[in-house]
C-alpha cells in the first residue's frame, strides 16, 4: 500500500507540468500579437505624411510612447504551433510639425517615389 501511494505521488509530481510530455492529437494554434506588417505597407508610406495618414497606412501603432509622441512602435510578434518565434518591427519618427521624417526597423521603404530626387539638389 505504501509503495502504491508513493508511486501515485511521484507519478502526479512528474505529469503535473507537462510541459515536458507530448501528447498526440492535441492542436495548438499560432499566437499573433501586434500589428501585422509588409514591405507593401511601408512603401506606401511618404516623407511629409500627417499622422492620421500614417495611421491610416499602418493602423494604430501598437506602442505610442506619452513622453514622446514623435515616435510610434508598430511590434509584431508570432509563435508557431512549433514554437518557431518571429518578431518584426517597425518605428516611425515624426518631425516637430508632426509630419512623417524617417523610418527604421526590419522594412525600409524601397520605392523610388520615398527616397530624395538626385536632381532637386
Amino acid at each position: 500500500m505504501r509503495k502504491l501511494t508513493l508511486s501515485l505521488i511521484l507519478l502526479s509530481a512528474l505529469s503535473s507540468g507537462c510541459s515536458w510530455i507530448k501528447f498526440p492529437g492535441v492542436h495548438k494554434v499560432d499566437i499573433q500579437q501586434g500589428n501585422i506588417l509588409d514591405q507593401d505597407m511601408v512603401d506606401k508610406l511618404l516623407p511629409g505624411m500627417t499622422k492620421s495618414q500614417v495611421r491610416f497606412v499602418l493602423g494604430t501603432p501598437l506602442i505610442s510612447d506619452t513622453f514622446n509622441q514623435a515616435r510610434w512602435d508598430y511590434i509584431y510578434r508570432r509563435v508557431s504551433a512549433a514554437g518557431e518565434k518571429t518578431e518584426e518591427n517597425v518605428t516611425v519618427y515624426f518631425d516637430n510639425e508632426d509630419k512623417l521624417d524617417r523610418i527604421t526597423g526590419d522594412y525600409a521603404p524601397t520605392s523610388t517615389s520615398t527616397q530624395a530626387d538626385p536632381s532637386s539638389s
